[in-house]
């Protein structure tokens, strides 16, 4: 009996391989267009590395007028949840990265391998029909008893070599077994040898040397559906991978990918394998934990209000870091579109996610917004996380004035890193909440016959709602001067016996009576917010 009629008892009414080929034909693009995906399984929450992954997949997709693509890989159906695939695709979505291609889009699906089941069955066929693949009727005791002795020999466990006991069975015993009913899955036949090397160039980590893969794994299940490693190997040539970018948690598995490509009769792609993104922890760091760290979940980005500009501009700091150079120097470019992002300046080993920096990275990207981008992003935010702040926001004319000081100039205002500390940052601003303030924490000037002295003066003989800015500072100089104070700092730096202070000593007191603050934005707009009555009201 030959190897054809084994395959065809395995795989009955399954289409040649060449049905595939045609319908799958090469892509029509120009010299150097990269072909990237990114292949998520649907089996629980949206890590931020799925983010990171999708950001470098679309950008280099982008760059080089390539395609970019969403696969979902739910091989594993036990660890799959319920609307696992809608949750991905709406990250994407959400982070302004959706794919050129995934479900429901696109001309090389289905993009869920689970709906492609027939496709994988014929070229496991072919392999059949080649000698390269096998049914394994093994039990799961007889493959625990192989790795007890395996152990017990001191060996490396897996099924191989001696220890894959249905690899050389004779095809007419094979086929009386299936045609018996006993239970079988389907191995590739490796013709690996672990003594040699194969050589391996990653895109990121360069040059690699790794023993060759001799393991027979598993590429069809009881369940009829391939494994991970068999099925990606089809996908991406059918759909025409030439770039495949992945967390390099799966370098090991490089050896069996490529040998599985060459035995298919596939071109290899090239890969590269980004390194994880860490924490510190103590004196160590570790990779960031789905179960130990709420920051790996994309979702605490959303609910802590964090824009979608900043996690993606602090992802690519990590992956290139001249991108902050680059940033500081095109304040106003979209990095999607302007940043020439390359692969080869990635770091080979772990990257640390620093929440602080990503911060500090959002207080930049926030300060870009418009007042009417930063009212339109925390009025939609606290619409779902904070009613008090959505009510303050109500009163939408007042609320662009606030957002609006020192903001849309040469430099501005750098103090908001999330939507979610809105509501402290600009609370003083509105009169219902101001009257709560009853602690005003005075900084150099504590004396409050004093203090009482400087605001009456300036109430009574200072302050005009109709002075510029200019005139207005100059005011406040006057009455620094009037009470003893130096008009400049630097006066005051070179003669400090002859001064109580300082005009900056002046002008806090008025801020911290006004705002209840000693850090504020510009005391100039704060009061041209406020209007005239407002201001008499809390300096009265």
């Amino acid at each position: 009996m030959d190897r054809k009629e084994l395959a065809d008892l395995i795989f009955p009414d399954i289409k040649d391989v060449s049905y595939y080929e045609e319908k799958y034909p090469e892509r029509e693009l120009k010299e150097g267009a990269q072909v990237v995906r990114v292949a998520p399984s649907p089996t629980g929450f949206i890590h931020v590395g799925g983010i990171f992954q999708g950001l470098i997949a679309k950008k280099i997709a982008k760059q080089t007028n390539g395609i970019f693509f969403v696969r979902i890989e739910d091989t594993d159906q036990k660890r799959k949840i319920e609307n696992g695939t809608e949750e991905i695709l709406n990250a994407y979505k959400d982070y302004d990265l959706y794919p050129d291609e995934t479900v429901g889009k696109g001309n090389y699906g289905p993009y869920i391998q689970s709906e492609r089941k027939e496709i994988y069955k014929a070229y496991a066929k072919k392999l059949v029909e080649e000698g390269n693949a096998y049914p394994c009727f093994c039990s799961t005791e007889e493959l625990d008893k192989i790795r007890e002795n395996q152990t017990k020999a001191q060996e490396r466990t897996g099924y191989f070599g001696k220890w894959a006991k249905c690899r050389n069975m004779p095809v007419d015993m094979a086929i009386e077994k299936i045609k018996n009913g006993d239970p079988y899955i389907v191995r590739f036949k490796s013709p690996g040898n672990p003594d040699k090397k194969i050589k391996i160039k990653d895109v990121i980590k360069g040059g690699i040397d790794m023993p060759e893969n001799d393991q027979d794994i598993v590429i069809i299940k009881s369940d009829g559906l391939p494994t991970y490693h068999f099925a990606h190997a089809i996908d991406d040539h059918l759909m025409h991978t030439t770039l495949v970018t992945r967390s390099d948690e799966w370098l090991s598995s490089v050896p069996l990918h490529i040998q599985l490509f060459q035995v298919l009769g596939f071109k290899v792609p090239k890969f590269a394998h980004t390194a994880p993104l860490e924490k510190a922890e103590a004196e160590s760091r570790r990779k960031l934990s789905k179960r130990k760290d709420p920051e790996a979940a994309v979702s605490y980005y959303t609910e802590e209000g964090i824009p979608k500009e900043a996690l993606k501009e602090y992802l690519m700091n990590i992956a290139n870091s001249n991108f902050e150079i680059w940033r500081k120097q095109n304040p106003d470019k979209d990095m999607m579109e302007d940043f020439e992002f390359n692969l080869n300046k990635m770091g080979v080993s772990g990257a640390l996610f620093d929440t602080v920096k990503l911060l500090d990275v959002a207080k930049g990207v926030i300060s870009r917004f418009t007042a009417q981008e930063v009212y339109d992003f925390a009025y939609t935010w606290a619409e779902r996380y904070d009613q008090e702040l959505k009510e303050m926001l109500d009163n939408k004319e007042y609320s662009l004035k606030v957002l609006g000081i020192e903001r849309e100039n040469a430099k501005p205002r750098k103090d908001i890193s999330k939507w979610s500390e809105v509501k402290d940052n600009i609370s003083y601003m509105y009169k219902d909440k101001f009257a709560n303030v009853k602690d005003f924490e005075y900084q150099k000037i504590t004396d409050k016959d004093e203090i009482k002295k400087i605001v009456t003066e300036y109430i009574n003989n200072y302050y005009s709602i109709n002075d510029d800015k200019q005139t207005w500072f100059d005011k406040m100089k006057d009455l620094a001067e009037k009470l003893g104070y130096a008009r400049e700092v630097k006066e005051y730096k070179s003669n400090p016996e002859d001064y109580k202070g300082h005009v900056g000593d002046i002008s806090t007191v008025i801020r911290i009576t006004l705002t209840g603050r000693a850090n504020t934005p510009d005391l100039y707009e704060i009061m041209q917010v406020l209007g005239e009555k407002e201001v008499k009201e809390r300096l009265s």
